[in-house]
């Protein structure tokens, strides 16, 4: 209702795909292509599953046929050391028919697409596709009755694979190369960590390229958790694993971590402080507001040490070892007995070292003491959660109690990053400011000292814990 439809317009389009010998590109959702008249275009990997596409969409200038430098660092973990090249070439005339609402302003637009497969000379495949997208400010609900008129009209699936697939044909449309493998109550140890090596890793390359570009924190939250939970759970399968070859990979994991935590811990402590705008008087905010800006510049400044680590060889070494760890990790005879069998004993064995630390704090611990409590507590979690597909519903319980336990305790942290960084940047005339936030920030850490006990006795529960033994 409302909905305008404008004359439809016919578009001659001449495009170029760009990717490796073996289209990594493709397997793990992007592309990269050159446009004639357009420029470059290369689309990351989607955001969300389903017959809608929600994907970052960026745009290059240039009309060579080399990839702009700007977008193959974007596509890095993907590519590594693969030459890119072009794949598929598609000529297609496109019948286009925007809609808009009675103010004119665009809703979305709908393609009839026409596309030929062409190589060297000759036309080696046709194929038509209906596509449509949404403008950025249309309804959510704009896209159901679009798509069921369509389906009226006789299109076909909603899950049609995009155009360069459909031209490049089954090896683009094949997994990436790093996959989960189906794990069931029966699967052997090696069998999980291949399983957990792998959601780490997949991780790690999903949000990659959002790190490179900057322009969403979580993509740096994600990363480095994928990194840690990693590193941690090496750690837990190290009886079943050949030591001479995981103990040189946490250590790089260690490496990754430590540049992605400096800029995420930055990130977290301007959250804090924009977060205590409602808590300031009026005259107050503005110079609040220079405190974030000084952690801004300071988070940016981390994120471009880190990102010029990522474009290193050492970097690139890294993701190769991943991958291969993921495919091929190196496993002692112990890992072929069953998972169902192994993991509680090893998970056990992090939960000692977490409750042996608990019960050694004083009644009032220092903030050192909690701060190791909660990096055992994250262990403990994260070596649940690699147990969880084999050892069920009770370790996933047990894990959620620990993560409980891991957030108050990092919220805890969190005020102390944010408390040291306020007394070094107390001067002038944010000074009082400062003072006053960091009062704030003693408030949250007495409300965390006052709530973590009240998560490990949930975590401490008999019930909660007798799958391990």
């Amino acid at each position: 209702a409302g909905a305008s439809v404008a004359p439809a317009e016919d578009v001659r389009l001449e495009t170029i795909y760009y990717d490796t010998p073996d289209f990594r590109l493709a397997r793990w959702g992007c592309s990269l292509r050159l446009r004639e008249g357009e420029g470059w275009t290369l689309k990351l990997p989607a955001a969300s599953d389903g017959a809608a596409l929600s994907r970052r969409e960026l745009t290059f200038p240039g009309e060579g046929r080399r990839p702009p430098e700007a977008a193959v660092a974007l596509v890095l973990a993907y590519v590594r050391r693969s030459p890119l090249q072009p794949v598929a070439t598609l000529s297609t005339v496109r019948h286009r028919i925007r809609l808009t609402d009675a103010a004119g302003a665009p809703l979305a637009e709908v393609v009839d697409d026409e596309v030929a497969v062409v190589e060297g000379l000759r036309v080696a495949s046709r194929f038509r596709q209906v596509e449509v997208e949404l403008a950025p400010a249309s309804p959510e609900d704009l896209l159901d009755p679009l798509v069921a008129r369509l389906r009226a009209a006789g299109a076909g699936a909603d899950h049609a694979p995009e155009k360069h697939l459909l031209a490049l044909g089954r090896r683009a449309m094949e997994p990436p190369e790093v996959t989960l493998p189906e794990i069931s109550a029966s699967s052997t140890a090696a069998e999980l960590v291949k399983r957990t090596i792998a959601e780490s890793v997949v991780s790690l390359f999903r949000h990659d390229p959002g790190v490179r570009l900057g322009d969403d924190p979580e993509d740096v939250h994600r990363a480095r958790v994928a990194t840690r939970r990693l590193r941690s759970q090496l750690r837990t399968l190290r009886p079943l694993l050949r030591r001479e070859w995981s103990d040189p990979l946490r250590d790089e994991l260690r490496w990754l971590a430590a540049g992605l935590g400096d800029v995420r811990d930055k990130q977290v402590m301007r959250q804090r402080l924009d977060a205590r705008v409602p808590n300031l008087s009026p005259e107050d905010v503005g110079a609040l507001r220079a405190l974030s800006s000084e952690l801004a510049a300071e988070s940016e400044e981390s994120r471009s040490r880190l990102v010029l680590d990522m474009r290193s060889d050492r970097y690139i070494d890294l993701l190769d070892r991943l991958v291969e760890a993921a495919r091929t990790p190196a496993l002692l005879p112990e890992a072929d007995q069953p998972a169902a069998t192994i993991m509680p004993s090893l998970v056990r064995q992090d939960w000692k070292r977490l409750r042996k630390a608990v019960r050694r704090l004083p009644d009032t611990p220092e903030d050192a003491s909690l701060h190791r409590v909660r990096i055992l507590a994250k262990r403990t979690r994260y070596a649940a959660e690699a147990a969880a597909p084999v050892s069920g519903k009770r370790a996933t319980a047990f894990a959620e109690a620990a993560a409980d336990l891991q957030t108050v305790l990092g919220d805890h942290q969190d005020t102390v990053s944010t408390r040291r960084w306020l007394r070094e940047a107390a001067q002038g005339r944010v000074a009082f400011v400062a003072g006053q936030l960091y009062v704030m920030e003693a408030d949250d850490a007495r409300t965390a000292r006052g709530l973590w006990v009240k998560k490990w006795k949930l975590l401490d529960r008999k019930r909660l814990r007798r799958w391990m033994i």
